[in-house]
């Protein structure tokens, strides 16, 4: 075993991705620099006003501003400002900070489209009610030039809202319309237009009736579903640009000796490149000069670091744990290992974006037969009265406005966001509008292993095996370094020994001396000891050598997850970077039969994608780099919070605690709500069986139409409901 000087790189996943101190400070400032940092810890509204405040407080800086959702401040300051400084600030304001590359990051910080479509509701439910009063009139017997007044009030309120309301309807309508497809805003475009229209025409020729607050409420309704969808949506980002980002953006290149630091592309093939210490592996290459520890997980998934020294062949994304590395390149920018597994991720995403939804099935035949049953209504009554324009196109309007797909759009977002609810109630966030119908269809679960079903915390076990002195000596000298597996030693509640003279040896482990004799902990090789099959360090000191074996701490809940799964008939996968021993004896504790070891990103994504050939439906459950295109490549998938922030925006779903029992009820719940979905379709064909033929008979207005209309939306939404 070899130790770290570098805590701060394990405490986390998110951790091992922060740029070294040292690469911070070289970085070249840009006037007025727009500063960027990931917040893994950020997690409510206490957080964003304390770093808000602590960024304002340090000089030269502007304005800052946390967005909670992606955990991420984003700041203004001088030219002088450099992420170096900031960070220590957040980190004693209790806060682990990193810098990302906010070139590569899309503007995902603001929601206009939510925002759009909220504030339009709101403008559409201002109008409704307002409508809705002056109607009241009209129905208490307002005849005449009262009538006609409040007719006209109306107007001037109705037709202003819904030009403006229903932009998001008529623009998607054009798009379809242009390139010869009938969609759904194409029936609910043309029933606004015509309930407006036909209303303005009854207006102005004195008209009894005008369905100014059936076009209104129309809007509403259907600005109401719009939202809802969007809500289930707005989590959902790219993966893809979140890795891009993390890639290290500079490299210090040796030239005849002298470092130079140079845009990662400007870095050729066979140039010789520096890691410090603490620093991200900014190309792959082969190690020349130096010894280290390389910490492989977020690209393997193994749980300890790797020995480095020359002949090494390091990845770009690697984080370097001890000593100081030089590089020959082998690979950098695009060609990086790094970049190429974003590019198996957005190649994953955009296939997953061809999933069709339930609602569009359904829409695909029911846009379509709105339109023949509307033009019917008006052709026959055209004929039926020897061409009285007005009463055709009243039925033909109260057709397409009693048929007009509310209750069907809402039939989907309803019961995602009562199913959301009551999921996130449970621990369970739902960030994609189609991943319980997608969870739902799941006959198999690929689960990672190392930060996934265990925390990615090693214990030490069987230490009675240990003299009570043998164990001091361990841990004085465990507390030297940050090494994950001396961490765990160092947390025990033991008086360590007085060893003096602690020291590190680059990739081996430390060493000191007590009452004047060398004692060390590390690799079994440097200590002199036999080593054993279990993850283990050892120990050299004067009673001979020892080993002092670990295990993986088991994440709460995974026993019970495994378990719900199996009894729901799934079959279960387990495929890890880590060790063979490692991954066998976690697959015989879980009882899971069917399990890889030592699989590389690439290889994890392509025994996905050969499960799907094979006509499964994959859930993966993945938590590091190493997973995020298995987890884009998947039909869908779950990422626990401690993940990384690449693998939770591949996910479709995010745990928040660290339990991992809710998986099973996320896939029961699931397919709840997709028998609810099924159910609110035919809710809504029930009620066009009994309301069309009322409408093409003549024998509802389009007012009334309107009325029925929104009677199935709102039972659509009661039985949605009943999820909670």
């Amino acid at each position: 075993m070899a130790m770290t000087e570098s805590p701060q790189m394990i405490a986390c996943p998110a951790c091992v991705v922060a740029p070294s101190a040292e690469r911070l400070a070289e970085l070249t400032v840009v006037p007025n620099a727009r500063l960027m940092l990931s917040l893994p810890s950020a997690h409510c509204a206490a957080c964003i006003s304390t770093v808000e405040a602590t960024m304002l407080a340090q000089p030269g800086v502007h304005s800052a501003r946390v967005n909670l959702t992606l955990r991420r401040v984003s700041v203004e300051a001088d030219a002088d400002v450099t992420a170096a400084q900031l960070i220590p600030a957040l980190e004693a304001a209790g806060y682990e900070a990193h810098e990302l590359d906010p070139g590569l990051l899309s503007s995902t910080e603001t929601d206009r489209q939510g925002r759009e479509i909220l504030m339009r509701l709101g403008v559409a439910f201002f109008s409704m009610m307002n409508i809705m009063l002056l109607s009241v009139a009209v129905w208490s017997g307002a005849e005449d030039a009262t009538r006609d007044m409040f007719h006209w009030i109306s107007a001037m309120i109705a037709i202003p809202t819904v030009v403006f309301v229903g932009q998001p309807f008529f623009r998607a309508a054009w798009a379809a319309l242009r390139v010869g497809r009938l969609g759904m805003d194409v029936p609910i475009s043309l029933a606004l237009i015509l309930a407006s229209g036909i209303s303005l025409y009854e207006t102005l020729n004195g008209g009894e009736h005008a369905y100014f607050d059936a076009a209104v409420m129309l809007s509403f309704f259907l600005l109401l579903g719009r939202y809802l969808d969007h809500r289930s949506r707005a989590l959902a980002r790219s993966a893809a640009e979140e890795l891009a980002a993390l890639e290290v953006p500079r490299a210090i290149v040796l030239l005849d000796g002298v470092e130079t630091l140079r845009p990662i592309a400007e870095v050729a093939k066979g140039d010789l490149v520096l890691v410090r210490p603490g620093g991200r592996m900014p190309v792959d290459g082969i190690v020349t000069a130096g010894t280290s520890e390389v910490d492989r997980g977020l690209l393997t998934g193994e749980s300890l670091p790797s020995f480095a020294g020359p002949g090494t062949v390091v990845s770009a994304g690697e984080v370097n744990l001890t000593g100081p590395l030089t590089l020959r390149v082998i690979a950098a920018g695009r060609d990086s290992s790094l970049h190429r597994m974003a590019d198996l991720v957005a190649v994953a995403e955009n296939a997953r974006t061809r999933y069709t939804t339930l609602a569009e099935r359904a829409a695909s035949w029911y846009s379509p037969l709105v339109h023949i049953l509307s033009f019917s209504a008006f052709g026959y009554w055209m004929w039926q009265t020897g061409g009285d324009v007005r009463f055709a196109v009243n039925i033909s309007a109260a057709v397409l406005i009693i048929t007009c797909p509310c209750a069907l759009g809402l039939a989907v977002p309803a019961v995602v966001t009562a199913a959301s609810g009551k999921l996130f109630r449970k621990g369970v966030l739902i960030k994609n509008g189609t991943a319980l119908e997608r969870l739902a269809e799941v006959d198999t679960v690929v689960f990672d292993k190392t930060g996934t079903l265990t925390m990615g915390t090693p214990e030490p076990v069987d230490l009675t095996a240990l003299a009570a002195a043998d164990l001091a000596v361990a841990v004085a000298l465990a507390r030297a370094s940050s090494h994950p597996l001396a961490q765990a030693l160092a947390r025990l509640d033991v008086v360590s020994a007085a060893v003096t003279d602690l020291r590190e040896v680059p990739g081996y482990g430390v060493e000191g001396r007590l009452a004047g004799q060398p004692v060390r902990l590390g690799r079994a090789a440097w200590v002199g000891a036999d080593p054993v099959a279990m993850t283990a360090t050892y120990l050299s000191c004067g009673t001979g050598r020892h080993a002092i074996s670990f295990t993986d701490q088991l994440r709460p809940g995974a026993e019970a997850a495994i378990a719900e799964l199996m009894a729901q008939g799934k079959a279960i996968k387990l495929v890890s970077g880590d060790t063979e021993a490692a991954v066998a004896a976690l697959a015989q504790r879980l009882g899971i039969a069917d399990w890889v070891a030592g699989a590389l990103p690439a290889e994890k994504a392509a025994i996905v994608r050969g499960l799907a050939d094979q006509g499964r439906k994959v859930l993966m459950v993945g938590d590091g780099l190493n997973d995020t295109a298995a987890l884009a490549a998947a039909h869908v998938s779950i990422s626990p919070a401690s993940a990384l922030d690449a693998a939770r925006v591949a996910s479709d779903i995010v745990l928040l605690g660290r339990d991992m029992a809710p998986i099973g009820d996320a896939a029961r719940i699931s397919r709840q709500a997709t028998r609810r979905m099924i159910e609110n379709f035919e809710i809504s064909a029930a009620y066009n069986v009994i309301a069309v033929p009322l409408a093409l008979m003549g024998s509802a207005t389009p007012l009334a139409a309107a009325l029925a209309m929104s009677l199935s939306s709102i039972t659509v939404s009661l039985n949605a409901l009943r999820l909670k």
